[in-house]
């Protein structure tokens, strides 16, 4: 019986039952005799002993993970032995809830098969079981493997390096001279303490951030991974995060960071009716609005109606560019970066990248108070407003105030209903994607409310007095979130569901009630559940939508608002 605890990306903190043993993850399995799970060396080979049951690691023909036969090699009791190579065609017997994987050791300087192996394995796990991967956990290495999916390990690597006289700690290798076996894996040990923590909190990328430089295999395998293995780590990754900073290189490529930048590139579009483009820094406080700078900003920006042509970008790293009307989003809303005022070569050409495509969607004008503007001059035709490199001094917001009522002379200034409906629609569409957003933002549909609280209102077409509240956006949730009416509208472009066994929902929704669930859905997304065919309730996904319906336990949806 497997409960997930937490999660953060593909690390997880589980606990594990069986009958009268049980286990928290991630755990180390020791060598040698202890009073949990633990690895003997016998005549015939290594014997694993876990929960009761033997298993025979080193049974039959002892194939490489270069020979090209591998596969299933035995089921014990409710553990199953998969050695490598796997080709994908594994089926994993229905009673198996630990994989066993005993021959990974190979693989612990090869990043490029490691990472293979590691994917292949979890996904022929699944999510329902727990993973253990002989052979390749160090102190320097167990946050990135836990990161990936793994959930097992053992201390066989760092006793025989110990025994060679090498200290292994989270930072590297240390040569001894003498045996350090037990130092080595108790630093194993306090490394799955600090994992778990990390787990816990949300923060096991930054766990991995800081310990990949400890050696240039672990270098390889996080660039690897981030690159070759988004979509399989980016399914696991929340869309509602807490703060958390970016304060390696390598943090540009996090999953959760790429995904933004690739939904701004592939769904996001700018209101159609802002034509001047104003071009903003970022805010230490999160979100933007509610930074000191950003309110002052705001007294330049708002002294007329002619603050609705302009559509406020904030340029930042790691995320690139934040539109006004997401910076309530996550991760623009949660992350944290060192301020230097140097920007690297690679932060330079996202910026410069995304703001291309940016004013290739049209604008009149385009306002820079963006400091260090040298970067990205030559992009359009710019009107720098920025005095003495202080955005926020008195000289700089009376320029941005001047050179925005000259940008908009002349120009038709639409009224607030409009400004805040397209806004809405601007969201809907980063959030759901362009159907969702004009099916619900329809010619009845209109925007209430100050940002970042819009009410999402549509009015009876037959009755304009019967108004009924479809969603609302709120910095609390960071996103928007839906009415049953809201969901109803939703369900007719097919996605975000989630499909339940016919019994009445009483309060949230558990993964062994959901038989069906869209693929695309993250935790943290909205969640419409049906029954029948009909809408039985919305709320928060509390797992991705695979998960939800491999699972037999935990939490699926966190309802919100359920059907009568």
């Amino acid at each position: 019986m497997l409960d997930i605890i937490a999660r953060s990306h593909r690390g997880r903190v589980c606990k594990y039952k069986d009958g009268e043993h049980d286990l928290s993850t991630p755990a180390v399995v020791t060598l040698g005799r202890s009073a949990g799970p633990f690895v003997s060396l016998e005549p015939e080979g290594r014997v694993l002993h876990f929960m009761g049951t033997e298993v025979p690691l080193d049974e039959g023909l002892l194939t490489t993970v270069s020979s090209g036969r591998g596969g299933m090699r035995g089921s014990y009791g409710k553990l199953c032995v998969l050695r490598l190579p796997l080709d994908g065609t594994e089926e994993i017997p229905e009673d198996c809830e630990v994989v066993v994987v005993p021959n990974a050791f190979e693989l612990r300087r090869d990043a490029r098969k490691l990472l293979d192996a590691i994917i292949k394995v979890r996904e022929a796990a699944g999510f329902g079981r727990l993973v253990y991967m002989s052979g390749i956990a160090e102190p320097s290495t167990l946050s990135i493997l836990s990161y990936m999916g793994v959930d097992i390990f053992d201390d066989v690597l760092p006793s025989a390096a110990g025994l060679m006289g090498v200290r292994m700690i989270p930072e590297g290798e240390v040569a001894m001279g003498y045996d350090v076996s037990r130092d080595n894996t108790r630093a194993l040990k306090e490394e799955v303490e600090k994992v778990s923590l990390f787990t816990v909190s949300g923060r096991l990328r930054e766990l991995v951030d800081q310990r990949s430089a400890a050696s240039p295999s672990s270098v390889a395998l996080l660039r690897l991974y981030d690159g070759q293995g988004y979509e399989y780590q980016e399914e696991a990754c929340t869309l509602a995060g807490g703060r958390f900073c970016s304060n390696t290189v390598q943090a540009l490529r996090r999953p959760d960071v790429e995904r933004y930048r690739r939904t701004i590139a592939g769904r996001y579009r700018k209101p159609y009716h802002k034509r001047i483009l104003l071009l903003l820094p970022c805010s230490a406080r999160k979100p933007y609005h509610t930074s000191k700078s950003h309110k002052a900003f705001s007294s330049a920006i708002h002294t007329g109606d002619h603050d609705t042509l302009v559509h406020e970008v904030i340029l930042t790293s790691p995320l690139g560019l934040v539109p006004r009307e997401l910076d309530v989003f996550y991760p623009a809303n949660a992350y944290d970066i060192p301020v230097t005022g140097e920007w690297n070569c690679q932060e330079k050409q996202m910026i410069r990248s995304m703001l291309s495509e940016l004013l290739e969607q049209g604008y009149d004008k385009v306002v820079c108070h963006f400091p260090d503007y040298e970067m990205i001059k030559d992009l359009a035709d710019m009107e720098f407003t920025v005095e003495n490199g202080d955005p926020t001094s008195f000289a700089s917001l009376g320029r941005l105030d001047a050179t925005l009522r000259e940008a908009s002379r002349g120009m038709d200034l639409p009224g607030y209903m409009v400004d805040r409906k397209e806004n809405v629609r601007s969201v809907l569409r980063f959030q759901f994607g362009q159907d969702a957003a004009d099916a619900i933002m329809d010619e009845n549909t209109f925007a209430t409310g100050k940002f970042p609280y819009w009410k999402i209102v549509r009015e009876d077409s037959r009755d304009r007095s019967i108004k009924t509240q479809l969603g609302m956006l709120t910095p609390e949730r960071g996103m928007i979130s839906l009415t049953l009416e809201g969901a109803e509208v939703l369900s007719g472009t097919g996605k975000y569901a989630v499909t339940m066994n016919d019994f009445e929902l009483k309060g949230n929704l558990f993964a062994v009630g959901a038989v069906g669930a869209d693929p695309g859905i993250r935790i943290g997304d909205e969640a419409v559940i049906m029954r029948g065919g009909k809408v039985a309730g919305v709320g928060v996904a509390e797992m991705c939508g695979r998960e939800m319906v491999q699972m037999n336990r935990g939490m699926a949806v966190r309802v919100r608002h359920k059907s009568k």
